[in-house]
């Protein structure tokens, strides 16, 4: 009840964002030791030096992307799979993009594991993405992005949204929200946030 009083009184007012972030148990997706501290309202480290986003921002982006049922959703950064849970609870399918095979495989296991039946983990470069995966509702990328690349963009359909964290690797990031409207681009300024940075390629060593 904590939890939920604790996103509601920072602002996340759908219904169905909050009943996601109830329903999807975070101290699945955290390392063991730190359990206990699931539900604090902060990020957690996690393998591979990447981190968990704090419920808070996750339950934010996740209502920032007006989600539908029928809506398909790309995630750069898995990590350990959590925010692909939370989308995977409110859209019919996700495809989610990690470059940590550690990470990717885990995340699997996890999701496939507690039943989360509609999400795709790839092993993948999200800076790159392989040339069949297709077009996209909503896009969310949960690295920090010096500039949106335009190659992403074009993987987002005619009124497709899609938030990122953009400035720079190491401080403050500025979450993004760029919409597809009657053609044009609309961008706008959300809150500041701090998250790990998005990296080319596949990462070799782990």
């Amino acid at each position: 009840m904590l939890f939920q009083l604790t996103l509601r009184r920072r602002g996340i007012s759908d219904q169905a964002v909050l009943r996601a972030m109830e329903e999807v148990p975070r101290e699945a997706f955290v390392e063991h030791a730190d359990r206990a501290n699931a539900y604090r309202d902060s990020a957690l480290g996690i393998s591979c030096g990447q981190t968990i986003s704090q419920p808070f921002v996750v339950a934010y982006m996740t209502e920032q992307l007006q989600l539908e049922k029928s809506h398909r959703v790309l995630e750069i950064g898995t990590g350990s799979g959590y925010q692909a849970a939370i989308l995977s609870q409110l859209v019919k399918q996700v495809v989610t993009i990690e470059r940590f095979r550690t990470l990717a495989d885990a995340a699997r296991k996890r999701l496939e594991t507690l039943g989360y039946g509609n999400i795709e983990v790839m092993l993948a470069d999200g800076l790159n993405l392989p040339a069949n995966i297709g077009l996209f509702d909503r896009i969310i990328v949960t690295a920090a992005m010096e500039t949106i690349p335009d190659s992403l963009l074009e993987r987002l359909k005619p009124s497709g949204i899609l938030i990122a964290p953009v400035g720079p690797h190491h401080g403050i990031q500025t979450l993004l929200r760029v919409a597809k409207i009657n053609g044009g681009i609309e961008r706008k300024e959300l809150v500041d946030v701090r998250f790990v940075p998005a990296l080319p390629g596949i990462a070799r060593e782990l």
